[in-house]
């Protein structure tokens, strides 16, 4: 097709948060070409896991997944589980601090003046973390650039900044936040989205773009919009509903017109729309991916020490509380285990929908092209060993092979940072602290 960007959004009448997505679709002709996507979603839950229950039995080809791990059954043959990756960054912050700040960096906290639980107090990271050092690479190769380089995602992160609550960095001293409402999420991928009531009528005006050129590209293309279309009306759905939800309780407000519905800021009242936030999200990330707004994204699930109480798993004390329980407290580990299940699934979930998702302009699905690692800043919540840091990665982006478990014996976690960055081919002899990077990255055991 051989008309111009401007002149197909004039002709057909298609709104620009429309074009943005029908630009990529390769049978329109303006898709990138070149060498195939790859992309990398860091995601973060806190606390530690439950090691027994989460670890697979032996290293090898995975078997039966263990109870935390087993909402990834459908997409096994895609997951690879990394035992025995340890966070040796010592220096100043608690192990909570050091565990999340330092997690991407790879290298120490400043000395600052935020007192955490136990020893020195501590400040921001003194380098930059993964996910913006992939940015910066990416962003700086014009087949490679994206809109935006990375995206932040966020939720029920507390507003305050303090080190529990960042781990991505621009660089030293330089934390990133993440967006953790979905509405001001929306509103940076598409704009001009003042309210919900808005927001909500650009959807329909999204969908109805969609139509217009379904008789203009291929099957596969179609196919695409169609799941596109799909995933804009379940969000639609979740929007008019909380606006439903807000007309009727917030009576006093009526005269106010589109007042702009916010999240009380009350924690248990945040607390209880922590699933509804989370798919949400998980579903704009996707957006972000389809349209390839981003190939680098975090994906923040509270913070580190997060307390979220999972009432919708009939928990009512905080996750961070139960976490420092004994091991012979069994109520408390039946619960952990729960909660930790529950995290997963939400990676789960993100993952299926990559995998059913066709990758645009590409061969088999868009799982096949993007690699998800969901992480921990502590191996384990009682103990705050940062020792066997829970890394799971789902998905072919970095070319891993994957359906397997593998034990890598206590090495520190830059090396495997380095090998993310490799893998993403942008090879570094070092990253972090060198002093934890002597013997490279991880190649021989990652095939």
């Amino acid at each position: 097709m051989k008309t111009s960007r401007r002149k197909f959004v004039r002709d057909l009448g298609v709104s620009a948060a429309a074009a943005n997505f029908l630009f990529g679709l390769p049978s329109l002709g303006w898709a990138a070409s070149g060498s195939s996507k790859q992309r990398v979603v860091f995601l973060f839950s806190p606390n530690g896991v439950i090691p027994k229950h989460f670890w697979p039995e032996e290293a090898g080809p995975l078997q039966d997944l263990k109870r935390i791990l087993a909402p990834l059954e459908p997409v096994k043959e895609h997951v690879l589980t990394l035992q025995g990756v340890d966070n040796r960054i010592k220096g100043d912050g608690d192990g909570h601090m050091r565990g999340i700040g330092c997690l991407l960096t790879g290298i120490e906290l400043f000395p600052g003046d935020v007192q955490g639980g136990s020893d020195t107090p501590a400040g921001w990271s003194m380098g930059i973390s993964l996910d913006q050092h992939l940015k910066n690479r990416l962003q700086a190769k014009t087949e490679t650039k994206t809109r935006f380089g990375s995206l932040e995602f966020g939720v029920m992160v507390p507003d305050r900044a303090d080190t529990w609550t960042r781990w991505s960095y621009a660089g030293p001293n330089e934390p990133v936040a993440p967006i953790s409402d979905p509405y001001q999420m929306f509103d940076k991928l598409y704009g001009q989205t003042q309210n919900r009531a808005v927001l909500a009528s650009v959807l329909d005006e999204l969908s109805d773009d969609f139509r217009k050129v379904e008789s203009l590209v291929s099957p596969e293309d179609r196919h695409m919009l169609k799941q596109h279309v799909e995933m804009v009306r379940s969000l639609e759905k979740e929007i008019k509903a909380e606006l439903q939800h807000s007309k009727t309780s917030q009576d006093t407000e009526q005269d106010t017109g589109h007042a702009v519905p916010q999240l009380a800021p009350n924690i248990e009242e945040e607390n209880d729309n922590m699933p509804q936030i989370c798919k949400m999200q998980m579903d704009l990330l996707l957006s972000s991916l389809i349209n390839d707004f981003t190939r680098i994204a975090t994906f923040q699930i509270t913070n580190s020490v997060g307390n979220a109480k999972m009432k919708w798993l009939e928990i009512d004390e905080g996750h961070h509380s139960i976490s420092h329980e004994p091991d012979s407290n069994e109520e408390a580990y039946e619960r952990l285990i729960r909660i930790n299940t529950w995290y997963c699934e939400q990676v789960a979930y993100l993952a299926q929908r990559l995998a059913q998702t066709p990758e645009p302009g590409g061969d088999g699905s868009m799982l096949d092209h993007t690699t998800l690692i969901w992480t921990n800043e502590l191996g384990k919540g009682n103990s705050h060993t940062r020792n066997d840091i829970p890394f799971v990665m789902v998905g072919g982006g970095l070319g891993f092979k994957t359906g397997q478990a593998i034990n890598c014996n206590h090495i520190p976690h830059n090396r495997l940072l380095m090998s993310i960055s490799e893998a993403m081919g942008f090879p570094e002899k070092s990253f972090g602290n060198p002093n934890y990077c002597g013997d490279g990255g991880l190649s021989g055991l990652l095939g």
